[in-house]
């Protein structure tokens, strides 16, 4: 059974930074893409970041550019997200995604998807 497990989210001030993780489990995760979504109450879901099983090509919504960085630790199962510079708009759930075509991307079906974890941020 496929989990992912997210962590790191919190209450925090404008311009502080979090870094979010994602364990991934119950398959071989070195061939998927991996990534991350967000979602505010009452809003669509709406993708954050993605990156190809290999780590090479890395994709970015606009809102995020220049703040955000995705990583992954094959070896861990892991995909994380540095979030610095955060302002009050990215206060939303965070959820961890897997795309088994392992090329990921603004628009491809994500297959498995965590429970998300809370990031708050104030202003």
């Amino acid at each position: 059974q496929v989990q992912l497990v997210e962590s790191g989210g919190g209450l925090v001030q404008a311009g502080d930074s979090l870094r979010l993780s994602c364990a991934a489990s119950g398959r071989t995760f070195s061939s998927d893409a991996m990534g991350w979504f967000r979602q505010v109450l009452g809003k669509e879901r709406e993708f954050v970041a993605a990156i190809d099983w290999s780590g090479t090509n890395r994709y970015y919504a606009d809102f995020v550019k220049g703040r955000f960085t995705i990583s992954r630790d094959n070896a861990k199962n892991t995909v994380y997200l540095q979030m610095n510079s955060l302002k009050p708009e990215d206060t939303a759930v965070y959820y961890c995604v897997v795309d088994t075509s392992g090329f990921g991307g603004k628009r491809v079906l994500y297959e498995y998807w965590g429970q998300g974890t809370q990031v708050t941020v104030s202003s």
